[in-house]
């Protein structure tokens, strides 16, 4: 009875926490969906296509994006760290990608205008491979690449 009674409550909490933040006009219905997900870049077999996908034509290589907090070799590939900074102005939104993963595109992350343009996360990777982290900025992509070894397999080794 306690466990119901528990479950009740968190749930009613979140929707009067909805509700109010509505109300206030803070949150406008739709606005989550307005960023939709871009299917094709994130069912994309290759890198190309993935970039394609993404809006994305021609790369050039930038020493401009680094990649931080990222092991050289990670002890399981189930977990991956990777974090991923830009100092290209006007950095519009940050990828990344893993090129023998079976779907290239791990993340992406929009960076709003005046939000300093570095982002981290955990992804999956089943073997050995190379991290690309593709910036988009004033309407031009750049890429940048890391190998990454992996001892344990994530995706199911």
């Amino acid at each position: 009875m306690d466990a119901r009674r528990r479950d009740v409550l968190k749930g009613g909490g979140g929707a009067t926490l909805l509700a109010v933040l509505t109300a206030a006009g803070w949150l406008k219905p739709g606005e989550a969906l307005a960023q939709a997900w871009n299917k094709a870049a994130f069912e994309a077999r290759t890198i190309d296509e993935a970039v394609k996908a993404l809006g994305g034509g021609a790369q050039a290589q930038s020493k401009d994006i680094v990649f931080v907090s990222t092991p050289d070799i990670a002890e399981n590939g189930a977990v991956v760290p990777i974090g991923v900074s830009s100092s290209i102005p006007k950095t519009e939104s940050i990828a990344i990608l893993v090129e023998k993963n079976p779907s290239p595109l791990a993340a992406v992350f929009s960076i709003p205008a005046g939000t300093g343009p570095t982002v981290t996360t955990r992804v999956k990777m089943g073997q050995s491979s190379n991290v690309y982290a593709v910036v988009k900025a004033d309407g031009k992509v750049f890429v940048a690449s890391k190998e990454i070894k992996v001892t344990l397999g994530g995706c199911g080794g």
